[in-house]
Parts: structure tokens; sequence; C-alpha cells
């Protein structure tokens, strides 16, 4: 079983990884690809390496990416060159070409979708035509019934999109989001216990994107309880709290560095999880040892032990109680964190669900 694993970078990030790398937009493909991946955004490449070491052939292609896809055009052949050529006037539609150029060229047997926006519902079956089994996976709001029933099958860690899904007439699997060990091998925290920050917040603090999370955000750090790493914060009205506490940005290894620094990380879900837990900071906090306070949630107790292995609360009086209860003990604290990083590196790993994801299209290709 062959895979390709297409999915989509921020934008923000890549203008970042670009711009502090003068000259690599000029490197080969795989070179270019190489250092993306080396900087472990999202998923990076958890997906492949663990398809890989199953025994199934795999690829990545970020087809949003237009310096790593314009080195991908060059190397193969003047129609894609000439195609790139033209990208200022028809970027949108170039990417797109030569996305299915790579697509053709892997030959895969699934495609995998890490991003169920980019392609159009005709693509979608177009691929399907060619005999590929085309399948998304999604933990956000879904685009509209029409393009997802190009879909051969949809994958999401929201245990409510699935029945949702199953009665649109598309087949549908509940598969929780992991932890890519190979990160806990770069990112180790300091032996000696040192965790200079007490509590944390890291993700997007857009308010356009984010606005009932983001006033959270801002109500905590007006009462000095938490400092901010992430994105979004030029969208911020002047004078917002945040800003006082916002330490910049903080993508890939540099976000799980912040993680591995912290003593308490603050989660809160995109309103499309509908109270129900199953984002990627879930995973990265309790993998880099650091106590995750979340909200409760009727699922998250098939993930983590409340009380245990991580912290809940229910409501913004109770976040701040147990702010700054853990902030009073940090020994209680650091052994739900331990007992959360066990469970995570135990059980919440890409080499399982990758494993678990296999066997569910192995059956759909059989």
């Amino acid at each position: 079983m062959r895979v390709l694993v297409v999915d989509t970078y921020y934008p923000a990030f890549t203008a970042e990884h670009y711009a502090a790398r003068p000259g690599l937009e000029r490197a080969p493909y795989d070179e270019q690809l190489a250092a993306l991946i080396a900087r472990r955004f999202g998923t990076t490449d958890a997906y492949s390496a663990n398809f890989d070491a199953l025994g199934h052939p795999a690829a990545d292609v970020i087809v949003n990416c237009e310096p790593l896809q314009l080195a991908w055009a060059a190397e193969h052949g003047p129609r894609w060159t000439r195609a790139a050529a033209h990208l200022p006037r028809v970027r949108l539609a170039a990417l797109h070409r030569i996305a299915h150029a790579q697509i053709d060229a892997f030959a895969p047997d699934v495609v995998y979708l890490q991003d169920l926006w980019f392609f159009t519902k005709p693509e979608l079956d177009r691929m399907r035509r060619a005999g590929r089994l085309v399948v998304g996976q999604i933990a956000s709001a879904p685009p509209p019934a029409d393009r997802l029933r190009g879909l051969d099958l949809i994958v999401t860690s929201f245990p409510h999109y699935v029945e949702r899904f199953r009665g649109l007439g598309i087949d549908s699997e509940y598969l929780p989001i992991a932890f890519h060990t190979p990160i806990g091998e770069q990112v180790a925290a300091d032996p000696a216990g040192e965790r200079p920050h007490a509590a944390v917040f890291v993700g997007g603090v857009n308010p356009a994107v984010h606005p009932a999370g983001t006033e959270l955000i801002a109500r905590l750090c007006a009462a000095g309880l938490i400092d901010v790493w992430g994105y979004g914060a030029d969208a911020l009205p002047p004078g917002s709290p945040i800003l006082d506490r916002h330490h910049g940005p903080a993508w890939g290894l540099d976000m799980y560095r912040v993680l591995a620094q912290s003593r308490l990380v603050v989660n809160r879900h995109i309103e499309a999880a509908e109270g129900f837990a199953n984002n990627m900071r879930l995973f990265e906090t309790t993998a880099m040892g650091a106590l995750l306070l979340t909200e409760r949630a009727p699922n998250l107790a098939g993930l983590f032990v409340p009380g245990e292995e991580v912290e809940t609360y229910a409501s913004e009086d109770e976040l701040v109680e147990k702010l700054r209860h853990y902030a009073a003990r940090p020994e209680e604290a650091q052994r739900i964190a331990a007992a959360g990083q066990r469970r995570t590196l135990a059980e919440h790993t890409y080499e399982r669900r990758i494993a678990q994801l296999a066997a569910l299209l192995e059956q759909r290709l059989g």
C-alpha cells in the first residue's frame, strides 16, 4: 500500500521559515522539504514515517507552499516549469496542477488529505476515477457536504462528527490525534527539572478566529496568571492584556521547547469541538511533561484520567482557582504531569495510531 500524505501549512509559518533562511527558496526540492519537516510543524512526517515503518511506502507533499512546489515543478520537466512561470497570474491553479502531477508521479494507492478545503469536488472525483482511495482527515469545521462526498473515507478526532458524516452517506471512522515520539528525543526537558514558565498558553490568539478562547486568554493575562506564545497577535486590539504577556509566535520545535519549559499549560478547544476533547495540545503538552489544564469533556476519560493524568475545568472561575492551586503546589502538579506524560508515551503515539489507520485503509482497499 502506497500512501501520499497531502498537507497544507499555515502561510504565516512558511513565510517566517523562508525569511529566516535566505536562499532556501532556490534550493532543491528535497532540501526544502527536509528543512520544513525538520521544524516539526503540525503533524510533520508522523504519518509518512510510521507508514514507512510498517512497510507501506509513503511521502509528504505540502501543496500550498509556493517555493517548495515551484522547486518540484522546475525539477520535473518543461511542462511544469512553464506552469509555475505563470504563478503570479494563476497562482492557485498552478499549485493545483503541480499537486496533481505529484500525485501521478508517486502513484499512491491512498491519497491522504490533511486539508479538506484544498481540492475541489471534481479534483477528488478525478483521483477516485484513477483508482485511488481518497481519504480525508478533519478536526475543524468541514467543507460543504457535496465536497465531502468526494472522499472514500473521512477520519476524524471529533467523536461527534462520525455519525454526522455517516448520516450523509460518507464512510467515517474515529481516530484520535497523537504525539510523534522523535520530537521527544529532539526536545528534552531540563534533567534538573527546571521549568522557568509557571503557566502558559501556546496557540492562536486572533479574536476573529477564536473569539471566545481569546477572550478567556485575555482575562487570564489581565489577572497575571499566564504567559502567551502564539500567532494572530497582530489582530488583537490595542491595549489587549495579551500583548503585555505575549512572547511572539512559537512554531514547531520552538513550541515544544516552550511546553518543555512550562509547569502548567492551559488548553482550550475551538468552537467546532462542541465540548469534546480532541486537539493536538492534549498530547503535545503531556508528552513534554507539563501539567495540562483542559476543559471538562465527556470523552476525556477515554484519553486521560482527570485529576490523575491531566486536570480539568468547567468554568473560568474553576480554571483560575486551579491555576492558583497548582502554582502553590508544584510537587502535586509535577506528579500529575508525569503521569500524563507516561500515558501519552505509552498509548497516544503515532506508532500506535498509524498502525490502526493502516488497518482501516487496508480494509477499504481490500
